[in-house]
Parts: structure tokens; sequence; C-alpha cells
């Protein structure tokens, strides 16, 4: 076994172990990065950046479909998967390309090759083991399914949904969370017929349920047939199709059926518990400095239970490079991190949500203001809300600790959301405020108006 010391040892190069190399290696120590896969992790490869390439590719089929809506003889004559694929992956190299140029130039040592963490400060690769002074655990997630159902042929988890060759004519989508709203809208607007089948009560229950209830609208009025409260009871694949069976004894044919019920920590076979690593449910347990149970071993991103996002592992990442570089980083709060769901509409979000804000703080306020009122959106055509929440009731002062939107493009409203929300900012700071005109930011300004007790536009 040859061996190689080092300041940090990180094991997975996704968003979180790729953003602490950087960090770290800017800070000016040296590093080594161990990926099994491409540099870059599930975010640029299997998730993030391909199903929002494809969401854009919809986009542009809606825009076509639309276009004579708006006096613009534009017309949807199909898909071509071939070329769209194309496009994605064009988009998908050239990011690639530019980060393992980034990783190199900062001189950070990327070993290509299966790591296991060895402990104490060890990870070995093949017949090499790597010692640092500090590791980072940083291995991802995977595609969960559900027990007995096996996965192959026409039924596939999102990774092999990003490669398919066709548009499915029927596609059924088990999963109401993120990436099953997400899939099913864009299939949506790529022709298919989508039967969209979730367990709980709502589609995204982890959302405000106000958002979830909209959503649900939008889907069927977009022709999305929504199964809410039912669960698979089996699957069953023939040659050209297949069948589900639902809890409520109905059936459904289709030709595809993508089960996208959630991702969990991939902890597994990477020696972590062996190494003294305490884990919970798959989890590793860390404190709000992202330690684990061993001296100088920390854990970052999707391994960590909380919001699987990539934004959370990247700073995640950060957050540990700074603290094993001897600086002293806030601790990153769950709660502000913003949420974006890509589907049509799209939903977007920070802080709390409505029941959760009630547990906390007891009387509340809430304000919600419709797009109907913003001039951009209706320019747009979407419908849609802002929905403030705030810690006091109407007639009192306090901080907004809930922030939730739905329509075209209120992601791009989320970053100034979240600096009102992290900033603990009252109704009476943000009505100074000046939004352009006419913009979609307008609609947040009219909100806080309404909540400040001066509505402009609402009655109230």
């Amino acid at each position: 076994m040859t061996e190689k010391t080092t300041d940090l040892v990180i094991l997975g190069g996704g968003s979180a172990g790729y953003s602490c190399a950087l960090r770290a290696a800017q800070l000016g120590l040296s590093v080594v990065l161990v990926e099994k896969d491409r540099l870059g992790g599930t975010c640029l490869h299997n998730g993030c950046i391909p199903t929002k390439a494809l969401l854009h590719a919809a986009e542009v089929a809606d825009t076509a479909r639309d276009g004579a809506e708006i006096g613009v003889l534009t017309r949807m004559d199909g898909i071509d998967m071939t070329a769209v694929h194309s496009y994605k992956t064009n988009i998908v190299d050239k990011l690639y390309k530019g980060l393992r140029g980034l990783v190199a130039s900062r001189q950070i040592d990327l070993v290509e090759g299966v790591g296991r963490f060895v402990g104490p400060r060890s990870v070995e690769v093949a017949d090499t083991r790597y010692t640092g002074r500090a590791v980072v655990l940083a291995t991802g997630s995977y595609a969960k399914t559900l027990p007995g159902l096996e996965i192959g042929g026409r039924i596939v988890t999102s990774n092999r949904a990003l490669e398919l060759d066709a548009v499915p004519r029927h596609a059924i989508v088990l999963g109401g969370g993120v990436i099953g709203v997400e899939f099913a809208s864009l299939w949506r607007s790529f022709g298919a017929e989508v039967t969209l089948v979730e367990a709980a009560d709502r589609l995204l229950p982890g959302e405000d349920p106000s958002m979830s209830k909209a959503l649900e609208r939008a889907f069927r009025k977009r022709g999305i047939t929504v199964r809410t409260g039912v669960g698979l009871r089996d699957a069953a694949q023939t040659a050209d199709a297949v069948v589900a069976g639902l809890d409520s004894d109905e059936r459904i044919e289709a030709d595809v059926l993508l089960v996208a019920v959630g991702r969990g920590p991939n902890t597994t076979g990477h020696g972590f518990e062996e190494a003294g690593i305490a884990l919970d449910r798959g989890w590793v347990r860390t404190d709000e400095q992202l330690r684990t149970t061993i001296d100088e071993v920390y854990a970052v991103g999707d391994i960590v239970a909380g919001p699987q996002l990539a934004h959370r592992g990247f700073q995640h990442g950060i957050f540990v490079a700074e603290q094993i570089a001897g600086l002293a980083p806030h601790p990153i709060s769950d709660s502000g991190i913003p949420r974006v769901i890509y589907s049509t509409p799209e939903i977007a979000s920070v802080g709390l949500t409505e029941a959760a804000a009630r547990e906390i703080h007891g009387e509340i306020s809430t304000v919600t203001y419709d797009l109907a009122g913003n001039g951009k959106s209706q320019i747009l055509g979407t419908a849609g809300a802002v929905k403030l929440i705030k810690a006091a009731p109407a007639e009192q002062e306090g901080p907004v600790v809930g922030i939730h939107l739905i329509g075209a493009r209120v992601g791009e409203l989320i970053g100034e959301a979240q600096l009102i929300y992290n900033w603990q900012a009252e109704p009476a700071d943000v009505t100074p405020f000046l939004h352009a005109h006419p913009s979609q930011n307008e609609a947040l300004g009219e909100a806080f108006l309404a909540l400040a007790g001066k509505p402009l536009h609402t009655h109230g």
C-alpha cells in the first residue's frame, strides 16, 4: 500500500465535494479529491443541469404551441429527442470541462477511482492510502425505490428518464415530490399523457399547502392526471407497456413508470460505520459545524439530514473548508436555504410553512398577493401568487418567517426573498424598496405593502 499525506482528503466530487476542494485550495491547503465517476456528481450529470435543460426545452415547446394566442404564428410539430439530448449534453459537457480545468488550475490532486474511508483520517483508493490532516465525506445520494419494485425495462428512475430516446405517449410518475412534478411537467409539455401518483394527501408535502393546491389546480388545467392519497400496490411489464396497480384498485397502463420517491444518503459500502462514523437511518450524524463522531472528519451535502439541494451542499463544502483553514464561518441554517421547483408553473420558497410558523411562533399573520394584479405576470400569461408569513398578529410588528411563490419564473425572485428572510426583516423594512416596473419583482413589493397594512392594488 502506497502512503500519501496531504492537508485535506475529500471523498466525493459532487457539488459539496468540489466546492470544498476549490475553497480549501484557495485558502492554501493541499487537497486530494477522490471521485469514482465524473467530477460534478449527480447535479451536473444526472440531476439539476440536465433536468433543467429538458425543462427549458419544454418551455420552448409550450411557447411554440401557444404562440398564436399572442399573435405569433408558431406551431409545435413534435419533439426531436436526439436534438434535445444533444442540446442537453453540450451544456453538461461545457460545464464539466470548465470544472475540470478549474480544479486543475488550483493544483487539486483529482484521484479517479472508488474510495473507501478507513479511518481515522484516511481514504484508500486501489493500492494507495491518502491521509489528511482532515477528511471530508461527500458521497452524495442515490435514487430510492419501493420494496418489491424492480428497476429496469419500462420501470425507471430519473437517471434513465433523462436518456429516453422518445417521448412516452403515456407516462406514470410515482411520487409527487420535486423530481416527480418536474418530470410530469416536462413530459406533458412534450405532448405525453401523464398520470402523477402521490401517496401523501397532496403534491410537494414539504411545501406550504397553499402552493401544493395551486400546483395541483395548474396541473389539472394542463391535462395532467393527479392521484393523491394513493400508493402503488404492484407493477407488471409486458413487451409493450407497464401496468401499475394502485391501492385504490385502479390499474393504469403506460409506456413508462418513473419511480421518483426521493433520494437516500449514499453511505453504504464506503466504510463509514466500520471506521466508527455514527449513522442515523443512513444519514451521517453531525453537529452544526458538520463534524462527525470522529475528530477532524466532516460530512457535507446529501449525506447530512436536511434538504437535498445542490446549493446546500455547495455551501456546506465552503463552510467546512473555511473551518479546516482556521476561519470562523457562520453555521448554515436549513430554514434559510431557498427552494425552487422548476415545473410549469414554478414554485419558490424560503423559510417556514404556515403550519410550522404557527407551531414555532404561536400567533402569526399571512398575506397572499394574486399575480393577477401584476402587469408582467399578465404579459407572461401566468397565474400564481406570493404568500408571506409574519411571526406576529396583523396589527403588530414582527419578522417575516416564510415567503412562498408560485407562477412562471418565480424562481428568479427567490434571491430577494432569501435576503428578506435571512435578515429577519419586518414588513416596514421592505416596503421602501423600489421594484422595477413592469416586473414580477413588483409582486413581492405589493405583497409587503399589504402585510404592512397599506395595500395599494389589493383590497384590505
